[in-house]
This record gives structure tokens, sequence and C-alpha cells, in this order.
């Protein structure tokens, strides 16, 4: 099975010492993104689930009322209130400017911006099936705590009163009977409409270049040429500053990256590092909340990205590569290609049906 093959025999590019030729090549191209998208699929589509229920339970106007106000408590609540939400770097961005023109104080807006683009209920099924639940459990830990010292320390450079801070809107009462009207549909199409087509292009994309990294690098490629420790945590953060990633499609980066000699905390400051930051962002956050805003919200995620890096190395240590290999074995391969299929249909579906609306606009 192709499942199987990936994760018992991903080194055997390189363990015979012979030159490949170009079929073979491709072959174990298809091979490492094949593995990969299976072992991801059921959980990323429980994830889809998942995340078009919290897309009707968990309103906008939920989130603005709760995050207004200086202090710990709007803070903490808009650290947490952004780890469950299938929102990316570029997508959060008009959420959390949407929050701060409704009345969200500096530090609870940076601390929803750290928090969100790092992890989702979507990412963390993928991170639980590739990389284990350790670092599923980890992951939404370091964003909640990332969340924190941001908004902390937005809140502590912009001492003054918030007084550039609009004025919060009120809006009318909607009837309940309409709010309620259609709650199921309206789950389903972002769940399996919505979320797909904003995330499924960078998906594949990210799983194309980790099975090519498979394809084309020896085992234990990374730790000879980076080492470990902070210097294979720098490099990350370089890769991973000025990208644009999803927390999503990251993870099947990371996981073949620890395969390929990469310490586990290295590949979580890519995960930290990529999602949570990237040129657009970054300049937005500049122009709206102000220069030491921006310079808080940077240096908040390096040195989150090197504590969480350097506690999970030590937490881990040297099972990385069994809990990369094993995670995934308590599903039935069946289960794990039907719904690749499946996975690939949604996906499709979405993409095609965003590209009928661009031409019909056109």
């Amino acid at each position: 099975m192709w499942g199987q093959s990936w994760v018992n025999g991903r080194h055997r590019l390189f363990s015979d010492g012979r030159e490949q030729t170009m079929v073979e090549r491709i072959k174990s191209f298809v091979a490492e993104f094949w593995g990969t998208f299976a072992e991801m699929s059921p959980f990323l589509l429980f994830g889809f689930a998942i995340a078009g229920v919290l897309s009707v339970l968990v309103s906008r106007d939920f989130v603005r009322r709760h995050l207004g106000g200086r202090g710990l408590w709007p803070v903490f609540k808009a650290s947490l209130l952004g780890i469950p939400l299938p929102l990316c770097s570029c997508s959060v961005i008009p959420v959390s400017m949407s929050l701060r023109e409704h009345g969200a104080s500096k530090g609870s807006t940076v601390a929803f911006l750290l928090s969100t683009p790092q992890t989702g209920v979507d990412s963390v099924f993928v991170t639980l099936s590739l990389l284990g639940p350790v670092f599923a459990l980890f992951r939404p830990l370091c964003a909640l705590v990332t969340g924190l010292v941001g908004g902390i320390v937005t809140n502590a450079v912009e001492r003054a009163p918030d007084e550039d801070a609009p004025s919060p809107r009120v809006t009318e009462p909607t009837c309940c009977c309409s709010v309620s009207q259609n709650k199921l549909r309206q789950a389903l199409t972002y769940g399996f409409v919505t979320l797909p087509r904003d995330i499924g292009r960078t998906l594949l994309i990210g799983l194309a270049i980790a099975a090519l990294v498979g394809t084309v690098t020896p085992p234990d490629f990374f730790a000879q040429t980076l080492g470990t420790g902070l210097v294979a945590m720098a490099v990350m953060m370089v890769l991973g500053i000025p990208m644009y990633v999803c927390a999503t499609a990251s993870v099947p980066l990371a996981a073949m990256l620890i395969l390929k000699g990469v310490t586990p905390g290295a590949a979580l400051v890519f995960l930290m590092t990529g999602p949570a930051t990237n040129a657009a962002s970054l300049t937005l956050i500049w122009k709206r909340l102000g220069r030491r805003v921006a310079l808080a919200y940077l240096v908040t995620v390096i040195l989150c990205a090197f504590g969480s890096g350097l506690l999970l190395d030590g937490l881990l240590g040297t099972q990385a590569l069994q809990v990369v290999a094993g995670s995934g074995a308590m599903l039935n391969p069946m289960v794990k290609h039907l719904s690749s299929v499946l996975l690939i249909g949604v996906i499709g579906a979405a993409l095609l049906g965003k590209r009928a609306g661009d031409q019909a606009t056109t």
C-alpha cells in the first residue's frame, strides 16, 4: 500500500547507493505525495467538518464582544478564541482589522493575529495524523502562549490610552428565526467549499514540495547540513518569516524535514513563524497599529518560536522519527485511501467552482 511504503520505505532512494532513473524518481515522488496525502486525508476531512460547525457557532459578532478593553483578560480571550478558527495568515488580517474597528484593543488584536494563523481545528487534526499527539497538543499551546505574550507586550509598549481605537459599532438586533435558518447548509458550505477553496491550492503545493524534498534528499541531509539546536532553528526561522504558508499546508513539509534530520523543535519554529508572519501581515500591522506594535509582534514571534522549539526538543529528544512514522497507524489503510479520493473530490470541486465563478465575473 502507498501509505505503508511511505512509512517503511521513505529512505529507499539512496539506500542502495546507485543513481536512480527519471522514471524511478517520478515513482518515488508519487509514492511520497500519495503516502502523505493518505495519512492526513481522514483527519483533514474531519477537521473541515468541525471548522464548518465552528463557523456557524462562533460568529464574528461573538468574537468582537469579548475583545474590547485593556488588561490581561481580553488578551487571553483573544488568544484562546483564535486557536480553533481556521484562518490563515492572510485571511486573519481582515478579521483582526474588523475586530479593531469594532473596539478591540491593540493588545487583543495582536493576540488574535498571533494565535489564529498558527493553528486551527483542521491543522490540529493534520498535525495529529503526521506528527503525533504530543506535537498536536504542543502546537496550539504554543499559539496560546505566543498570543498572550504578544498582547501583553503590545499593551506594555502602548501605555497611553487607546485613543485611536474606533468606538464600538452598535448593530441592530436580528431576528432569531433568520439567524437560525440554513445553519447546516452554512456549516457544510464553509467546511467543504469555502475552506478547501481557500487552502486547497496551497495545501497541494505544500504536499508537492514535501514529496520533492523526500525524493531528492538523502536521510539525515538537514542534520548534516544545518546541524541541530539554535543554528537549525535560526535557519527555519529565516525561511519561515517572509513566507506565506498556512498552518495546515506547512505540516507535511515539517514532517518531511523531520524525517530528513531536522529536529522537532526546528520544525516547530517553521510551523510557528511561517503561518504567523509574512510580508503582507507585517506591513499591515506597521501601517494600522504602529511601528512599536509591529516590532513587538515580530520580536514575540521570534522569542516564542525559539523558546518553544528548545522546549519541544527537550521533551521529544530522539523520539522524533517514531512520532512521525507511527502516528497514522491507528487507521485502516482502506479508510485512508478512500478518504484521499474523497478529499481530492472536495478540493477539486471547490477549486473548479472558484475558477468558474472568476470566469463568470470577467
